[in-house]
């Protein structure tokens, strides 16, 4: 799911570089089966140009972080959301949902055995950790913390059935399979990754779906459309992937 790029990487073996992928801003129309389609403007279905290597990889998330936390301060508000508010609740929610997904992107770059694996691994975690820099400010900017009083899931009006039973918003990998993950090596970790990351694209849908229904603020909007279409997106890619490499998706957690 890529606004902007973000922070914080790891050694990994140098790549070379070449141009960003552009993701869509439009809001493809969503499914009740989980089954999407990339919108016209998207990039190409196995579309995998960026390269990063170890430095390049590094000056790509610092530059991300930048721009995700400078990108709220250019936006005038009259009025702020308050602590208890969707818009509060769903920046609060998905900066953790998307921390997750930035570990596992960085797990499968450093270490995935297929070259689509470790694209896509770097393309999740640069993304994702901008969308968290962005978030990050919207809280600064409304004057409100990174944690409310608010458990989490709440501003979602299915928010409470939206947990699964280890008490984790919807398509977080538990710690068990986080454990699974972090071990693994090869093909194993390869669809390993594919699996978690498919289904947390999914969960993170489901949550990109309930802010849309509930917010009127523009930045808000424009942002979750912009997360929605890229991880519809991404989600092309890695269930195409997981099929060359034999693997089977996970139920929805």
């Amino acid at each position: 799911m890529r606004a902007s790029t973000g922070p914080g990487a790891s050694a990994a073996t140098d790549a070379p570089d070449s141009d960003d992928l552009a993701g869509s801003a439009v809001e493809p129309e969503a499914e009740d089966d989980g089954e999407f389609e990339p919108d016209e403007e998207a990039p190409p279905v196995g579309s995998r140009t960026r390269r990063y290597g170890t430095v390049a990889l590094a000056i790509a998330i610092a530059v991300g972080l930048l721009l995700g936390f400078g990108g709220g301060l250019l936006v005038p508000r009259l009025t702020s959301p308050g602590d208890d508010s969707p818009e509060a609740g769903f920046a609060r929610d998905m900066i953790n949902h998307h921390a997750q997904a930035v570990e596992m992107g960085l797990i499968a770059f450093q270490r995935g055995e297929s070259p689509d694996v470790r694209q896509l691994g770097v393309d999740i975690a640069t993304g994702q950790q901008g969308e968290i820099g962005a978030m990050q400010t919207w809280l600064r900017l409304w004057g409100l913390g990174p944690t409310g009083s608010q458990p989490a899931m709440a501003w979602m009006p299915d928010g409470a059935a939206s947990l699964t039973k280890d008490g984790l918003m919807p398509g977080m990998a538990n710690a068990a399979e986080m454990q699974r993950l972090r071990a693994a090596n090869g093909r194993e970790l390869d669809v390993l990754f594919l699996q978690f990351m498919i289904r947390h694209h999914l969960g993170g849908i489901h949550m990109v779906d309930a802010i849309l229904a509930a917010t009127d603020d523009p930045e808000v909007v424009q942002a979750a459309r912009t997360m929605k279409n890229t991880q519809q997106n991404e989600l092309v890619n890695m269930r195409a992937d997981l099929t060359q490499l034999g693997g089977t998706t996970l139920p929805a957690n």
